[in-house]
């Protein structure tokens, strides 16, 4: 008798754990999966202008953006650096592929030798006939020099070849409707900011970082270092938590519009967006309550 208790008991206790288990793994299956990547780091100082380093500003502007999402519990922050190392651009992209995450989100500087230079830009992964749009991309992606055995890791790929630029875009083209949504989403945040916004919208551009993640995912120009004033502003405490709040924003507004609203009293609004030549425009902004 004493047996058929004990075997009961084992049973019950048994029975209980495995929902535990299940009630978690369900509840972490739930997690939307968010990949912040800060650019450059280490020797990899990107752009300095004034004494800011962009790559300090870039990790001070994720973990600010990472802070900010992590407050929500159905939100699953993953980064490819928390500290001032160097990661391949290759890497970055496999860390967001490992954690299986729904977006990737690759937070830069801007620079240019004409210090007048301002604004935002928002890319996606694609092929563009923009010279200005290919030049950023050349920029970024000549980071890879810094890795070791480089020419063997990306091989065959080349930004100025149709044939690599078709077959990137192909392989793609199932994330760039949400990429670009998500982008927009972005860009919409900024102007409420009062940030310029350069360019017709959402742009294309075939970055490395981008190349192989495979899910929707965007990098974004911040502003410009070499601008004084815009520098300044990047790499104060100030600034950064309004760079900061606005891309989270834009985050949480994409999760509720395509994976469900955790606050339903939150309202969002929703921009809409058409192609124009290599780039996405805003047309009109419309507030919903999803």
């Amino acid at each position: 008798m004493k047996l058929i208790k004990a075997l009961r008991k084992t049973s019950i206790i048994l029975s209980l754990m495995t929902m535990v288990v299940c009630t978690s793994a369900l509840g972490q299956s739930n997690l939307f999966k968010v990949t912040l990547d800060a650019g450059h780091g280490a020797h990899d100082f990107g752009a300095t202008y004034y004494g800011h380093v962009e790559k300090n500003i870039n990790l001070s502007l994720v973990l600010k953006v990472g802070q900010l999402l992590e407050k929500s519990s159905q939100i699953d922050v993953i980064y490819t650096r928390k500290t001032d190392v160097f990661i391949d651009l290759i890497e970055r992209a496999n860390i967001a592929n490992r954690a299986d995450s729904n977006i990737f989100v690759s937070i830069h500087c801007n620079a240019n030798k004409n210090t007048a230079g301002e604004g935002t830009e928002t890319y996606v992964m694609g092929m563009s006939k923009t010279a200005s749009n290919l030049e950023a991309a050349k920029k970024e992606n000549s980071v890879i020099t810094l890795e070791k055995d480089y020419k063997q890791k990306y091989e065959g790929f080349d930004p100025n070849s149709p044939e690599t630029m078709i077959g990137m875009t192909l392989m793609q083209e199932e994330y760039m409707d949400n990429s670009i949504s998500l982008a927009s989403m972005v860009q919409d945040a900024f102007g409420k900011l009062g940030k310029k916004i350069r360019g017709e919208g959402v742009k294309q551009a075939p970055f490395m970082v981008l190349h192989k993640a495979y899910m929707p995912r965007i990098l974004i120009e911040t502003g410009f270092i070499s601008n004084y004033i815009e520098g300044n502003l990047l790499d104060s405490e100030e600034g950064q938590n309004e760079i900061a709040k606005a891309i989270a924003d834009a985050i949480f507004s994409y999760k509720n519009e395509y994976f469900g609203n955790s606050n339903p009293d939150t309202t969002i609004e929703k921009p809409s967006q058409k192609v124009i030549g290599n780039s996405v425009s805003d047309t009109s902004s419309s507030k919903n309550k999803l």
